[in-house]
């Protein structure tokens, strides 16, 4: 038994019609992890812009003050549309469809391992995805049709299942599928990054699942108990802060691996940088304990939790905050410190801008602001429980991760396309992008400060100017996303005779030591690494025979 099964080759059809059945029969049955990528990145940018739309919506409700502009149920249902559409919808297949099209292709490997699994996940994540609108259009998530509320339920675990067969097919890859000579210290950045979001998956997701099983059958006894009162405890943590981090570490991971492609320079202690990642890998342990920024109030040096004066009560309850929030941020403190580090201007070295640097620039950083976010809110002085600040805090690490996605998509085009996009219209993307992170996010931290209250209903004016530079840019974002899906449209389909190079980048990894696009077993002959710029060090081996010559 092998974890790599062959695609059986499609039939070939004379006819306009029959070629085209044929394409999209291969598209749908196809075991190429390229083209399963892709499924979940073309899904997940059109969940992602979904959901900014609701999130346009929600914005418009807030402008309006006292005024309703749409009706009590509806309100309820974006409000469920929101969250889960955030992390269901754009974040985690957005990051699972990147590892699963470039994962393999880091490798050196052949293929994806468990393609057909792969390939189901995506099926049960989109089938799941589908089903949810359904629930939700029809007075389910948290609304009053008791049916409705069982399918919301039932989709996410459909949901659930195809994202943790995603991680599964991933850290297997990671494990088993590397290339001859590749250990684990010379796996590229972002295939690590893939191993420890994949693994954090498999944690997590099994997880959510028990405690959707858990509340559907308390829901459908008739009991409901634990579905009116439990709710937060028992599913919410998987939507919200920290367990989130997680789902950020691939664009963490795409920040890393950029950065020696962009400053021409071997990364010094690469272990530094496997810490860093493995570290934000810590929130995974906040999915698996259940732990939200609800279940740890810390308020310097006076505890509101039963503690009183107990120095053993406050160890207690300040440990877990500072594991699940302080941990991932000093993980990714340290990439930074790496990047800082490369960034170092040297006279004999210049940086090579890229089109996907400034998206991985702008996702991480966006990723990080929302992390220290979700960082100050459990600390009760700051009052900050209740308010926009949480939703601002999660918005900003979903749209850090929008972003590092698109930066991913657009560096790795010319392996799945076989196309490179334009730089100045990436460019200005990526400060467009950033732009309505920031509008959309940043006023809602100074309105939690203010006291604003999560919710549609804004009766004080005083904050209605940051509700309407929040619905800016949500806006924003509506136009990037689009923009972005139109640009990689046009470059896609006009390709014409215009194939990307085999290396336009000038990158030292082995994934751009075959064509471009990549063909569908990725390469001609199994490569041989025997460092962890092996593409480099091929350069670096030419370039001294020519001169010697």
């Amino acid at each position: 038994m092998t974890t790599i099964d062959s695609s059986p080759d499609t039939a070939t059809e004379s006819s306009a019609i029959g070629r085209l059945l044929a394409a999209d029969v291969d598209w749908l049955t196809s075991t190429d992890h390229k083209k399963v990528g892709r499924l979940f990145l073309g899904g997940g940018l059109l969940g992602l812009l979904a959901t900014v739309v609701v999130n346009v919506l929600i914005a418009v409700e807030r402008v309006s003050g006292t005024s309703a502009t749409f009706a009590e149920d509806t309100w309820v249902q974006l409000f469920s549309a929101q969250r889960f559409g955030l992390v269901f919808g754009a974040a985690l297949p957005l990051a699972v469809g990147l590892a699963v099209a470039v994962t393999p292709l880091q490798l050196g490997a052949r293929s994806i391992a468990f393609p057909r699994l792969a390939q189901t996940g995506f099926f049960m994540w989109f089938g799941g995805f589908v089903l949810s609108i359904v629930a939700v259009a029809s007075n389910g998530g948290f609304g009053d049709d008791a049916d409705m509320i069982d399918l919301f339920l039932a989709a996410h675990v459909l949901m659930a299942l195809g994202l943790a067969a995603g991680a599964a097919s991933i850290v297997t890859s990671v494990m088993t599928t590397r290339a001859p000579g590749m250990t684990m210290r010379r796996v590229p950045f972002f295939a690590f990054s893939t191993l420890i979001f994949g693994i954090g998956l498999l944690i997590v997701l099994p997880i959510l699942v028990g405690a959707l099983v858990y509340l559907f059958v308390d829901h459908r006894s008739g009991a409901g108990e634990l579905f009116a009162d439990g709710v937060s405890e028992y599913a919410l943590w998987a939507f919200g802060q920290p367990t989130t981090f997680l789902f950020a570490i691939p664009v963490i991971g795409l920040f890393a691996e950029l950065l020696p492609t962009t400053f021409r320079k071997r990364t010094p202690l690469r272990g530094v940088v496997f810490a860093g990642l493995s570290l934000v890998g810590v929130a995974a342990l906040a999915g698996s304990t259940q732990q939200t920024v609800f279940d740890v109030p810390w308020a310097g040096s006076q505890l509101y939790i039963g503690g009183g004066d107990d120095l053993r009560q406050k160890v207690e309850d300040v440990a877990p905050w500072a594991i699940f929030h302080l941990l991932p941020i000093l993980g990714a403190g340290l990439i930074f410190l790496m990047f800082l580090f490369l960034a170092k201007p040297e006279k004999n070295s210049r940086p090579h801008l890229i089109g996907a640097f400034p998206f991985a620039v702008f996702g991480f950083g966006m990723v990080l602001v929302g992390m220290h976010g979700a960082a100050l809110l459990p600390i009760v002085d700051f009052g900050l429980l209740g308010t926009v600040f949480d939703e601002a805090s999660l918005i900003y690490v979903v749209y850090g991760i929008a972003l590092g996605t698109m930066g991913g998509i657009v560096y790795w085009a010319p392996k799945l396309w076989g196309v490179v996009l334009d730089l100045a219209k990436v460019g200005l993307l990526a400060l467009l992008g950033v732009t309505a992170t920031v509008l959309a996010s940043f006023p809602h931290y100074i309105a939690g400060f203010l006291n604003q209250p999560a919710g549609f209903r804004v009766t004080d004016n005083d904050l209605q100017i940051w509700n309407v530079i929040v619905l800016v840019g949500h806006s924003l974002m509506a136009v990037t996303v689009l923009a972005f899906i139109g640009l990689l449209t046009q470059s896609v389909l006009g390709r014409g005779d215009r194939s990307a190079a085999d290396d336009p980048f000038d990158a030292h990894t082995i994934e751009w030591a075959t064509t471009s696009p990549a063909p569908t077993d990725n390469f001609v002959d199994v490569p041989m690494i025997t460092s962890a710029e092996p593409l480099l060090d091929r350069k670096s081996a030419n370039d001294a025979d020519g001169s010697d010559s």
